[in-house]
C-alpha cells in the first residue's frame, strides 16, 4: 500500500494529514502557531513557528499511523494566500511574514495602481491592486525597512517557506502565485512588465510550476528532522481556496462550491479565462493545468451569525437554537432585510466604509425573526458573487456547500433556493488538505489527472434541491436588498466622518 500526505499550513494552525492512495484518510494532526499584531490593522506571523508545527504534526501522524516513512510516496502543500516572506542569502527569515489580512498598504496599493495602470493591472494580474495581495506587501517593506528588502534574495508565500525548508528548492504554484499580484494569470508565468514597472527583480521570485507537478524531494535534513523519508516527492500544491476545490471535485466547468466560514466564498471553476472588468471578483489561476477559477468574497457571512450568537443567543455554541428559530420564520424574516457588512465589504462593492444593518425592523420582530433575516443576508451577500459570476458566463450547475455554514439543513436548502442550483456536501473532511494530497497523487503517477482523481476518490452527501415557489420568493426579497447599498452608501461615508 502506497500513501499520500496532505499539509495545510492556515492562519490559526496547521494540519497534516495522511491518506491511503485512495486518499482514504487514515490520521491527522494538528499544531497552532501565535499570530502577532504590532499595530491596528497589521497581522504577522514567525514562517519558523510553521515549520515548527509541521515538523511535530508530521512526527505525531508517522507515530500515530505506524505507517512507514517510504511508503509515503508524494506531498502535497497548501496555505493560506498572499502571505509575504523574505529570506536572506542564507535562506534565513529577514522579518515576520505580513499575512493575507494585514491592511498597511492601501498607499502602496494606489502605487501600483498609478504605476501599472488600472485597466493594464486588470488584464495583466485579472484583479485590482487590493491590499492584501503581495505586491503592496512588497513595496510596503522597500519604502520603510528598507534595510530588510536591500538584504533579501528570495520572496516566498506562507506554504512555499515549508516547502523550501523540506526540499530546499524555492518554487511556487499558479494558484498561489496569482494571489501576489505580479504573476501574468492569462499565460501563467510571472509578468516582466509589472516587475518592471514596479521595479522588482525577478530574481528574487520562485520558480512557477502547475500545481500537480514535482517541484522537488524531501532533502536529508529535513527526513532527519521530520523523519519522512528521503527523496519523498513534493508537488506544487495550491493556495487554501484552490486546493479546497480539488478536495470536493470542483475541478471541470459547471462546478462550484460555497464557503461560509468567517468569510465567504463563492469559488466556480471555469476552463476558460473570465474577468471581471470592474474587479469585483478575482480570477485565478486553478489547481487543474490550464484552467482557472472566478471567487467572490464577502468579509461577514460565519462573522454574522457569530455577531448574532454573541449578542442574542449566548449560550446557543452549536448555532441549533439560532437555526430553530430561522426555521419558524417564514421567507423575507416578516419584512426584516439584514445587511452583512459588518466588517465593510469585498464582493460585489470594494467599500471599506460600509457596515451592517437591519432594514424594516418594527415593534412586530422578535429575535426569531432577526436570526432568520441574519441566515438570509449572509445569503444574498452570496447572491451578489453569484450575479457576477453569471454576468462573465459562468454558471455553475450544482453547488458544493462548506464551512461552518454548511452544516445547517435550513442554510443548505435556503443557499438551494436563493441559487436556483441543486446545493451538495462533500462526505470527506479536510477538503483542502484531501486536495492537496490528490495533487501530489497525480504528481506521482497514481491518477492520470486532476478530474480523473477526483471521479475516483470523492463521495457526496444529500443533495437539497431547490423548489421553485420558494426560489420566486427570494428572489422578490433578494431584489429588495440589492437596492439598500446604494441607497445607503452616502450614509455610510458620512458615518465614517462622524466623532
Amino acid at each position: 500500500m502506497e500513501y499520500l500526505m496532505g499539509i495545510d499550513l492556515g492562519t490559526s494552525g496547521i494540519r497534516v494529514v495522511l491518506f491511503d492512495s485512495a486518499c482514504r484518510q487514515i490520521c491527522e494532526a494538528t499544531r497552532e502557531y501565535p499570530l502577532y499584531q504590532p499595530q491596528n490593522g497589521w497581522a504577522e506571523q514567525d514562517a519558523d513557528d510553521w515549520y515548527r508545527a509541521a515538523v511535530a504534526a508530521i512526527g505525531e501522524v508517522l507515530n500515530t499511523s505506524g505507517v512507514a516513512a517510504e511508503k509515503i510516496v508524494g506531498l502535497g502543500l497548501s496555505g493560506q494566500m498572499h502571505g509575504l516572506v523574505m529570506l536572506d542569502a542564507e535562506g534565513i527569515p529577514l522579518r515576520r511574514a505580513i499575512l493575507w489580512c494585514d491592511q498597511r498598504t492601501a498607499g502602496q496599493c494606489r502605487t501600483i495602481t498609478e504605476r501599472v495602470g488600472a485597466q493594464k493591472l486588470l488584464e495583466i494580474t485579472c484583479n485590482p491592486a487590493l491590499t492584501g495581495f503581495t505586491a503592496g506587501k512588497i513595496l510596503w517593506v522597500r519604502e520603510h525597512e528598507p534595510e530588510v528588502y536591500a538584504a533579501c534574495r528570495h520572496i516566498l508565500l506562507p506554504k512555499d517557506y515549508l516547502r523550501y525548508k523540506f526540499t530546499g528548492v524555492f518554487a511556487c504554484d499558479v494558484s498561489d502565485a496569482s494571489g501576489m499580484q505580479l504573476l501574468d494569470v492569462p499565460h501563467r508565468r510571472w509578468s516582466q512588465e509589472v516587475l518592471q514597472a514596479l521595479e522588482i527583480s525577478p530574481s528574487l521570485l520562485a520558480d512557477v510550476y502547475e500545481s500537480p507537478q514535482i517541484t522537488g524531494n524531501i532533502s536529508p535534513e529535513a527526513a532527519a528532522l521530520t523523519g519522512l523519508s528521503e527523496g519523498t516527492a513534493v508537488v506544487g500544491g495550491a493556495g487554501d481556496n484552490a486546493a479546497a476545490a480539488v478536495g470536493m471535485g470542483v475541478v471541470r466547468d459547471g462546478r462550484a462550491f460555497t464557503s461560509i466560514g468567517t468569510s465567504g466564498v463563492v469559488y466556480a471553476h471555469t476552463d476558460q479565462l473570465r474577468t471581471d472588468p470592474l474587479g469585483r471578483v478575482h480570477t485565478f489561476c486553478c489547481a487543474v493545468p490550464g484552467a482557472w477559477h472566478v471567487m467572490g468574497v464577502m468579509q461577514a457571512a460565519g462573522l454574522s451569525m457569530q455577531w448574532l450568537r454573541n449578542n442574542f443567543y449566548p449560550g446557543d455554541s452549536e448555532y441549533a437554537q439560532i437555526n430553530s428559530d430561522a426555521a419558524q420564520t417564514p421567507i423575507g424574516a416578516n419584512r426584516l432585510l439584514y445587511l452583512p457588512y459588518l466588517m465593510g465589504e469585498r464582493t460585489p462593492h470594494l467599500d471599506a466604509d460600509c457596515r451592517g444593518a437591519f432594514v424594516g425592523l418594527s415593534a412586530m420582530h422578535t429575535r426569531k425573526d432577526m436570526a432568520r433575516a441574519v441566515m438570509e443576508g449572509v445569503t444574498y451577500g452570496l447572491c451578489d458573487s453569484l450575479a457576477i459570476l453569471e454576468e462573465m458566463g459562468v454558471k455553475p450547475a450544482q453547488m458544493l456547500a462548506c464551512g461552518g455554514g454548511a452544516k445547517s439543513p435550513l442554510w443548505r436548502q435556503m443557499l438551494a433556493d436563493a441559487f436556483a442550483c441543486p446545493v451538495r456536501t462533500s462526505q470527506q473532511p479536510n477538503s483542502a488538505a484531501l486536495g492537496a494530497a490528490i495533487l501530489a497523487g497525480v504528481g506521482v503517477g497514481l491518477y492520470p489527472s486532476v478530474p480523473q482523481a477526483c471521479d475516483a476518490i470523492l463521495r457526496y452527501g444529500a443533495t437539497a434541491e431547490p423548489d421553485a415557489g420558494r426560489s420566486r420568493a427570494y428572489r422578490d426579497v433578494y431584489a429588495v436588498y440589492t437596492s439598500l447599498y446604494p441607497a445607503l452608501k452616502a450614509p455610510f461615508a458620512a458615518l465614517k466622518k462622524l466623532p
